[in-house]
């Protein structure tokens, strides 16, 4: 079988980083293949997959996510083909995704992963729209966005894995949509093949109020919020009466050291009397095989399109994780693993 190994390579997190991390965080180590107990499952892994999320399980502070202890192995989702199995809900040869490891083989639990088909869309996908980003675009807009027709949605990281399937998701609701992307490419991808109405290139722009002026003239009435910075702030001066905000990331502030103090923006809700609230996908897990079939039609008829930015081999998964913090990628970036 092609891709097998007789001995498992796994990541490991090897030094806490000051600031943003570099290769000193991780550590390639090579050791037997694991044995599954009952109720696990050895799979062998495709495709893993490398979110911003990561970088605060880095920190050795208490966050949403269980920070990672110096010496663990790194952990992400991973879809990949079962090669022994210890429970009958799975055999050897099922494609399942699940949150594993970075390595070439990793033990799942059975009762926490779910199949894939291959039919429905290429397996990078089950990392991206099929997976948690894509659930998290399906809650985070429909449930806290809560959009209604003819309201201007605007999304920053909207060339992302999260930010790509909001914005179609806006469209379908009837929504102007206005995305922040890094680059011409993106924005190029955003407004001719998603159906943004248009988007806005921040590295190209000096003055995003201006920006917003231009692209959403009657104000905005939803931003989701993958990025914070000094985009958030401009959006926060536009905000129209009751106003929805999504926060669902903050990578501008991932790397940061020290909480910085800059212009006090809580003053444009009072007037507006917009809606803060934070988002977390885990809070929706009762819903998941709603929001699944849900994005898993919408793929399948072409109302969603996707794109995932493949870097292959695990010995460059490092390098995959550390390029989402220069914007790499368009869409979602996962490491292929094996064939």
């Amino acid at each position: 079988m092609a891709g097998v190994r007789n001995s498992n390579r796994e990541w490991i997190f090897a030094e806490r980083p000051e600031g943003e991390p570099d290769m000193d965080s991780f550590e390639l180590r090579e050791r037997d293949i694991p044995d599954p107990k009952f109720g696990q499952l050895l799979v062998r892994v495709r495709y893993l997959s490398v979110d911003p999320y990561m970088r605060g399980r880095m920190r050795d502070t208490e966050s949403y996510a269980e920070p990672w202890e110096v010496g663990d192995i790194m952990h992400g989702a991973v879809v990949g083909e079962v090669v022994e199995s210890k429970s009958d809900a799975y055999d050897a040869g099922d494609l399942v995704t699940g949150n594993g490891t970075w390595a070439d083989y990793s033990l799942l639990d059975a009762d926490s992963v779910m199949p894939v088909d291959p039919n429905v869309a290429d397996l990078p996908a089950y990392l991206g729209v099929l997976g948690m980003p894509g659930r998290t675009a399906y809650f985070g807009l429909l449930e806290v966005g809560d959009p209604n027709p003819g309201d201007t949605v605007v999304v920053s990281g909207a060339a992302g894995a999260v930010g790509s399937v909001v914005g179609q998701i806006a469209k379908m609701s009837g929504c102007r949509v206005v995305g922040f992307a890094g680059s011409e490419a993106k924005v190029e991808w955003l407004t001719e093949e998603l159906g943004f109405d248009t988007a806005i290139n921040y590295k190209e722009v000096d003055d995003y109020e201006a920006a917003l002026d231009d692209a959403a003239p009657g104000g905005i009435d939803v931003y989701f919020d993958n990025v914070g910075g000094p985009i958030t702030d401009a959006v926060f001066t536009k905000l129209n009466l009751d106003a929805r905000i999504a926060v669902c990331g903050q990578i501008a502030h991932y790397n940061d050291e020290e909480v910085a103090t800059g212009p006090r923006k809580l003053t444009q809700l009072i007037a507006t009397r917009a809606k803060v609230q934070g988002l977390l996908v885990a809070d929706y897990a009762t819903r998941f095989e709603e929001a699944s079939e849900q994005l898993g039609e919408w793929v399948a008829t072409g109302d969603i399109d996707h794109r995932e930015t493949v870097v292959s081999g695990l010995e460059n998964a490092p390098d995959a994780f550390l390029g989402l913090f220069s914007g790499d990628n368009i869409g979602k970036q996962v490491v292929k693993i094996s064939d």
